[in-house]
């Protein structure tokens, strides 16, 4: 049958038969052989071959497109409003995305799903990500910065202050990303901020009541200042913005059997509640600023998106998550 079909082309005098030629003839001649269930297997597989050039076809012309046309004249280039599909990483994002999806619609999806899907009747969200990891992800950043956690390229320790709380919360968004599609969000910022201030309150509160006690006593009562604030740490006290009766009697206690004289630590603890408060409340001034700058110019996926970040807050009313969601919300 395969010389029968040879010889009709030498008969006709066609030296170079075209594709469609060739199989149009493959087809007559299976049905003049009264083999019609393979002419229809062959017919099937003849429709989903050219479905297929035709959709190589389709790839390249995208391909031109990115290549050569600029953003403003190209949807495909537009199309995801966090890329900048002019940049060379943003182009090599698109052509890794257009190939992506052209594998999936060509060798992995129903033929049928493909077609709804190319004909508008359906629509498959983030098709080029199909095989490769889940979309969108919520993180408990209270949960992952107890301890500390890797990103994959290194460690990283509990973070200790408010700034640190706030740089650590974008490189989760912007490690998280790399590893998962989508949007990436925070559910609980408010509380997952919280500690950062009260770390960042106790740490100041200690270094200014020393510093005090140091100009206005002495360096020796200063030292063993910072010994007490151990000692009251094992007892599972710490100074913090909101005022702690049991904390400000044991501190006072402790002074007092140190020797500094009770004016003075008087003197001290007021003036340390004050300046420790506002200098906690700049700090996260600053920790937050960073953090909507971070959250707004930092690239993640090849270097050439930005992070679709939301955090969620409002539902934490500790004096140190409002004095967050303050600065947040300016």
């Amino acid at each position: 049958m395969a010389q029968e079909v040879s010889d009709y082309f030498e008969k006709e005098n066609i030296d170079s038969p075209s594709v469609e030629q060739i199989q149009d003839r493959v087809e007559r001649v299976l049905i003049d052989h009264g083999f019609v269930q393979t002419a229809k297997a062959y017919i099937l597989y003849r429709a989903e071959r050219t479905r297929i050039r035709n959709m190589n076809d389709r790839l390249m012309k995208t391909f031109e497109d990115i290549t050569y046309k600029d953003a403003t004249d190209s949807d495909i280039k537009r199309e995801n409003a966090n890329i900048d599909g002019n940049t060379a990483m943003g182009s090599m994002l698109k052509y890794g995305s257009e190939g992506a999806k052209h594998f999936y619609e060509s060798y992995v999806l129903n033929p049928k799903h493909s077609e709804a899907h190319r004909n508008g009747d359906i629509h498959i969200h983030d098709l080029d990500f199909y095989t490769l990891t889940t979309t969108c992800c919520q993180i408990d950043l209270l949960k992952l910065f107890e301890g500390g956690f890797s990103t994959g390229h290194g460690v990283l320790r509990e973070p200790n202050s408010i700034a640190s709380y706030a740089s650590l919360a974008c490189i989760a968004i912007q490690s998280n990303q790399n590893d998962q599609h989508g949007g990436q969000s925070v559910p609980n910022f408010d509380y997952s901020m919280a500690p950062g201030v009260a770390k960042t309150y106790k740490k100041r509160y200690r270094s200014n009541l020393a510093s005090f006690i140091e100009v206005m006593d002495s360096e020796e009562h200063a030292k063993a200042m910072k010994e007490a604030f151990v000692k009251l740490e094992d007892m599972g006290l710490v100074p913090t913005l909101d005022k702690n009766e049991t904390y400000d009697a044991e501190e006072a206690k402790l002074a007092e059997e140190i020797g500094i004289p009770v004016e003075i630590y008087q003197k001290a603890h007021a003036f340390t509640v004050k300046k420790s408060t506002e200098e906690t409340d700049k700090e996260t001034y600053q920790a937050m600023e960073a953090l909507l700058h971070n959250l707004n110019t930092m690239h993640s996926r090849a270097g050439a998106q930005t992070p679709f970040s939301s955090i969620n807050y409002g539902m934490d009313t500790s004096t140190e998550a409002r004095m967050v969601m303050k600065i947040c919300c300016w």
